[in-house]
């Protein structure tokens, strides 16, 4: 392992994009704490990214370019550590690659410094999340030193290094790292010519189509980033719809089958994309030999994580369900699907946000077959589908103008057995930072309600 200190030690570091997740204050902190001169650039002013800075506050030296990006800060450097969100095509960016920067990603970059880490990713447009924390909780529970990161709220890569790094000195090496990768975090495996070791992508569907610019085959292209560089004694696990899309594999390939899971099991996650998700995890730690006995136990009591799915509250005989997370109308369709009674319609339905550019057109049967009031959040996404919306048939529709009163008229109306689903099919930004404070504010409101 090369020596992360030495090489972060005195480098004038420009990060781009400080956010409000909580995954980029690791970094920064961690990069500030290994002696780099560090410099924090957002398009966010100060004030909406007050939490983040709050955190920062004890960290001196560290400095500030908010509400604006400047180009000398693009130039002046020894490397940039780009943030997910920022476009490559970005001129920022570009003007880096002009004076010779080396653009870096936190978990790439992390893969480059920790050679000797076993590194699993998975990506996919839906089912990261579970398929991560599913691998990792097992491998957790065999008695592996693995870790969690990627695109999972509240981690960060580069502190990681730390940990490895202190089990090589006490010759405890073998540390596995699971990374959930999203398309824009590819793009720095891209950049380093490197993929994990293991790898899986769980499917592949319209998503993100505002930052591709409606071109799917570019979107495609940063999530092969999982599979491209890897080599033939690595592992590629493909979810069930995704066989024939994948093209150039050089790894050994295994495809997820439903199948494979016991039908003793009693598996807790509802929903068939739920058991594709439990496929593909099964087979990268049967591929690690985890025993059986162990797989099925962590299997049977895993519960979904936060915001996918999640059953949260009962009300008056009303089942509350936050999954927040659900951002492309087919997420929300899976949902519908799992979720809902076809001969009783049972389902008040939360949606709505922004817009993705994303066919609604599926997620309208499935709203028609399954969802009895239809509670929307405002945004621009919201608007465009209106008028398909309302011409759904036997369907109640209600537009509130803040959540506070979705969520309330979604609860008025609710009857004993009917399930409150906040499955919004857009994305967040307007109303709320991120999907996560979108799920925040839902729980906060839930848990009032007697």
């Amino acid at each position: 392992m090369e020596d992360f200190r030495t090489f972060f030690k005195g480098k004038r570091v420009t990060v781009v994009g400080l956010g409000l997740l909580g995954k980029r204050l690791g970094d920064i902190v961690f990069l500030h704490e290994c002696g780099a001169k560090v410099l924090v650039t957002d398009l966010k002013t100060a004030k909406e990214l007050a939490p983040s800075i709050k955190k920062l506050k004890k960290y001196k030296g560290i400095k500030y370019v908010l509400g604006k990006h400047r180009l000398e800060d693009f130039k002046n450097c020894d490397f940039i550590l780009k943030g997910q969100g920022v476009p490559l095509d970005s001129p920022y960016i570009a003007h880096a690659r002009k004076f010779g920067i080396p653009v870096e990603m936190d978990e790439s970059l992390f893969a480059k410094l920790a050679p000797g880490v076993k590194i699993i990713g998975v990506t996919g447009t839906r089912g990261k999340t579970t398929t991560t924390v599913l691998i990792y909780e097992i491998l957790r529970k065999a008695g592996f030193q693995v870790h969690l990161g990627g695109n999972i709220r509240g981690t960060a890569a580069l502190p990681l290094l730390k940990v490895v790094e202190t089990h090589a000195r006490e010759g405890q090496s073998g540390d596995v790292v699971v990374f959930e990768l999203s398309s824009w975090q590819l793009q720095g495996f891209a950049e380093a010519k490197i993929s994990p070791s293991i790898s899986v992508f769980t499917n592949f569907m319209p998503d993100h189509m505002n930052y591709y610019n409606n071109n799917l085959e570019k979107y495609f292209t940063d999530k092969s980033y999982i599979y491209k560089f890897q080599n033939k004694q690595d592992l590629l696990v493909l979810g069930p719809d995704m066989k024939g899309l994948v093209k150039g594999v050089k790894s050994k390939v295994r495809n997820a089958n439903t199948k494979i899971i016991p039908k003793s099991w009693k598996v807790s996650l509802e929903g068939k994309h739920n058991l594709e998700n439990i496929a593909c995890a099964l087979e990268v730690v049967r591929f690690l030999k985890v025993p059986e006995n162990i797989i099925k136990k962590t299997v049977e009591h895993f519960k979904p994580p936060s915001g996918r799915m999640e059953k949260v509250k009962r009300v008056k005989g009303v089942d509350i369900y936050n999954d927040t997370n659900s951002c492309t109308p087919e997420a929300t369709s899976a949902a519908l699907t799992a979720l809902g009674d076809a001969k009783n319609k049972n389902i008040v339905l939360v949606m709505g946000g922004s817009d993705k550019n994303l066919s609604f057109k599926n997620l309208f049967k499935d709203i028609d077959k399954y969802v009895k009031f239809l509670v929307l959040i405002p945004g621009k996404g919201t608007d465009r589908v209106m008028k398909d919306l309302m011409r759904i048939k036997n369907i109640r529709v209600y537009e509130e103008v803040d959540l506070s009163k979705v969520v309330a008229r979604a609860y008025k109306v609710a009857q004993r057995g009917d399930i409150i689903l906040f499955s919004p099919a857009f994305t967040s930004f307007g109303m709320f930072n991120n999907e996560y404070d979108r799920g925040d504010k839902f729980m906060e409101i839930v848990k009032k309600l007697k």
